[in-house]
Parts: C-alpha cells; sequence; structure tokens
C-alpha cells in the first residue's frame, strides 16, 4: 500500500513538473518580453536621470566659469587701474622710508643725509684740496647714496615680503579650515608670522582696532607694500566680504597663483641671464679698452680728454651708448 502511494505521488509529481514546464514554455516568450520591457524603461529612466544630472554639472560648471571670469576681469580692471595710478603718482618720501622698514621721520632723513654729506665732504677736501671735488662728494653722499640706500632697503624688504606671503597664506587656509574665523587667522599671522609679513599684518589688526573692517583694512595692505600679490590678496578679501563664498579655497587659489608667479620669474630671470651677461659685456666693452689703450698709450687716447673735438666726440659716445643700453634692458626685462 504504502508503494503504491508513493508511485502515485511520483506520478502526480511528474505530471505538474510538466505542466509547469508546458506552461512555461508557452508563456516564456511573454515573460521574456515583459522583462526586457522592464528592463528598457529602467534604461531610459536611468538615462534621463543621468542626463538631468549632467546638465545640472554643466549648468554648475558655466556658473563657475562664468563667476571666475568676473573675478578675474576684476582683478585685472583694478591691477590696471592701480599701476595706472602708480605710474602717475611715485611714493612720497616718507612713504618709500616706511616701505623699506625705517623708522625714522622725513625730518630726520634730511638731517642724516646732510651730516653725512658734509662729513664726507669735509674728508674729501682735506684729502684733495680740492672745493670743486669736495662739493661733488658731498652731493653724491649727501643727495645721491641715502636715497639709494633707501631705495635697495625697499626692494629687499619687498622681497622677502613676495618670499613670505604665500606661507602667510598657506596659514590663513588651514586656520579657516579648522573652523577659526577670518580676524583669529589674520591675528595668527601676526603674532606668529615671519618679517616683515608679521608687521604688516599686525598694522591690520591695529586697523581694525581703530574701527575698520576687515576688507578696508587689507586695502590698506598695498598702500605699504605697492606688489600686485598684495592687491589680490585685498581684492580677494573684498569680493569675498560682498559676494560671499568658500574663502579658504579665494586664499588656497591666490597662493598657488603667487608661487606659480614666483617660479615663472624665476624661469624668466634664467632664460634671460645670458642675455644680461652678454649686455653686460658689450656695454663694458667700450670702458675695458680705452683704459687698456690708456695703459699701452696714454698720448694716444688722451687727446680725447684734452681737445675740445675729443669732448665733441665722448659726448656722442655717451649718448648712444645710453641708448643702447636703454634698448638692451628694455629687451632682456620682462614683465609678468
Amino acid at each position: 500500500m504504502f508503494g503504491l502511494d508513493t508511485v502515485v505521488l511520483a506520478i502526480i509529481g511528474l505530471a505538474a513538473l510538466s505542466a509547469g514546464a508546458l506552461g512555461y514554455g508557452v508563456l516564456y516568450s511573454r515573460i521574456e518580453g515583459d522583462r526586457r520591457a522592464e528592463s528598457r524603461v529602467k534604461r531610459v529612466k536611468s538615462a534621463e536621470t543621468d542626463r538631468t544630472k549632467a546638465n545640472a554639472a554643466r549648468d554648475r560648471l558655466n556658473e563657475v566659469n562664468k563667476r571666475r571670469k568676473s573675478v578675474q576681469d576684476s582683478l585685472k580692471t583694478l591691477e590696471e587701474k592701480h599701476k595706472e595710478n602708480d605710474r602717475r603718482n611715485s611714493p612720497a618720501l616718507k612713504d618709500r622710508i616706511a616701505q623699506a622698514g625705517l623708522k625714522i621721520s622725513v625730518r630726520q632723513f634730511y638731517i642724516y643725509s646732510l651730516v653725512l654729506g658734509l662729513v664726507v665732504g669735509f674728508v674729501a677736501f682735506v684729502a684733495n684740496g680740492s672745493l670743486f671735488v669736495a662739493a661733488g662728494v658731498m652731493i653724491v653722499f649727501g643727495a645721491g647714496l641715502p636715497r639709494w640706500l633707501i631705495g635697495f632697503l625697499r626692494t629687499r624688504r619687498m622681497k622677502a615680503f613676495l618670499a613670505e606671503f604665500p606661507n602667510a597664506l598657506d596659514i590663513m587656509v588651514r586656520s579657516i579650515k579648522s573652523g577659526l574665523p577670518l580676524n583669529d587667522a589674520i591675528r595668527m599671522i601676526s603674532a606668529e608670522g615671519q618679517e616683515p609679513v608679521r608687521t604688516e599684518f599686525k598694522r591690520i589688526v591695529e586697523a581694525q582696532q581703530m574701527g575698520l573692517n576687515i576688507p578696508e583694512a587689507c586695502a590698506r595692505l598695498y598702500s605699504r607694500i605697492p606688489l600686485s600679490e598684495a592687491n589680490f590678496f585685498a581684492i580677494v578679501i573684498a569680493i569675498q566680504a560682498q559676494a560671499g563664498g568658500n574663502l579658504s579655497e579665494a586664499l588656497g587659489n591666490l597662493s598657488k597663483v603667487l608661487r606659480e608667479r614666483k617660479k615663472m620669474k624665476g624661469k624668466i630671470s634664467a632664460m634671460s641671464m645670458e642675455a644680461k651677461a652678454s649686455a653686460a659685456i658689450i656695454g663694458a666693452l667700450p670702458f675695458i679698452v680705452a683704459f687698456l689703450v690708456y695703459l699701452t698709450s696714454p698720448e694716444y687716447i688722451m687727446i680725447l680728454f684734452t681737445d675740445s673735438r675729443g669732448h665733441l666726440i665722448l659726448g656722442a659716445s655717451a649718448i648712444w651708448m645710453s641708448i643702447g643700453v636703454m634698448v638692451m634692458r628694455n629687451m632682456i626685462n620682462f614683465d609678468i
């Protein structure tokens, strides 16, 4: 009885399996068609979603590009305006002394220059006995040398500022990303930065304490450090205060731009070094030849200094020499 029931159940199972296989075979094409149709619908929806995302990303990219172009145009316009003002108005002596990092007044500068000129002129008069030579030496050391020294110290301080400024910007970027406000980041540079950046940022903090806001205080940096890099920093702070945005990203981009400008200046200086050496040799060649001729045949060349026609030749030569030096200087100097 048990064996008969097992056979019956097996027959029933096989019959059900056969019926199911037959039904699947009959309905396979319809099921497969529905599945393919559902898959195509999903792909179409996914493509539409991807297209929507792509359009949104493209719109955001276009907006970023438009904003970047607007910022670049603003930077270029403001930089050209500052350059035009600098060409029209040369910095006063008081500003040049401050930019050189000296803590003396204009009156003290004139007093020191006068004392230096008188002392050196007196020494020259005692040594030479010629009043004309003493007057020339006094003018050179009393009026020329102090101003040249101010220019030298000013240029050196500007170079030191350019070398340290990108590092200060990187510190500000890290401080802002860590959650500190811009005021605290500027105070950190004014307390822990390197000279002369520390002194200039300390003046920004002092200007804020006097009641100025951050953009106005940063705008004063360009009057003390007349460099394009300082101008860029003030413009970035002003634009961020007006339009908002990611300040850490803007300062990071500015730091990268400043480093790239410095690298480009180094490359151009290395590439133009051969031309500068050639210009120096060509410029010094007439003096070297004249000196060698004087050593070998002094009577032959002294006529240039004793005869009026020689004076005329020397004057014309000096003019043409100056023109040649200026042309070569303009050919080998590049502005970035």
